[in-house]
C-alpha cells in the first residue's frame, strides 16, 4: 500500500504522513489496510477541532475538548466559560497541535492492537 492512501486523509500534514508511514512500515499490505480503516475511524480532522473551538467563542465552550476525549477539561471549559475565553482562544491558535497529539495517540493504539493480532498469526 502506497503513502497516497494516507495522503487522502482530510487535513493531514507532512509530519503525520511520515509518522504513519514509519509506524506501519513493518505491516503487510492487508494489515496496513486494516490500520488505515481503524485509524480513519478514530482520527480527528483538524478543521473540525478548529470549528468547534471557534463555536466556543460565541456559544458553548469546550466542545472541542469533548471531541478530543478530554472530558474533565471539557467540563471545566463549560463551567468557566473557556477560562473566560482565554483558554478557548489559545486552543483556537493551537488547534493543530491538539489534534496531532490526539491522532498520534490514536495511531499508537491502533498499531498496538494490530501488531498483537499480527504477531499471533
Amino acid at each position: 500500500m502506497d503513502s497516497y492512501y494516507y495522503a487522502a486523509l482530510p487535513g493531514i500534514d507532512h509530519e503525520e504522513l511520515v509518522w504513519l508511514e514509519e509506524l506501519t512500515k513493518k505491516f503487510d499490505p492487508e494489515t496496513r489496510k486494516k490500520f488505515l480503516f481503524l485509524y480513519q475511524a478514530r482520527r480527528k480532522d483538524p478543521q473540525t477541532i478548529l470549528i468547534t473551538c471557534l463555536i466556543g467563542l460565541v456559544g458553548p465552550n469546550g466542545i472541542h475538548r469533548f471531541l478530543l476525549d478530554q472530558i474533565l477539561l471539557g467540563i471545566l471549559y463549560v463551567i468557566t466559560l473557556g477560562f473566560c475565553l482565554i483558554g478557548t482562544i489559545v486552543d483556537a491558535i493551537n488547534y493543530r497541535k491538539l489534534t496531532w497529539e490526539y491522532n498520534k495517540q490514536a495511531s499508537l493504539e491502533v498499531a498496538a492492537m494490530l501488531s498483537r493480532t499480527w504477531t499471533e498469526r
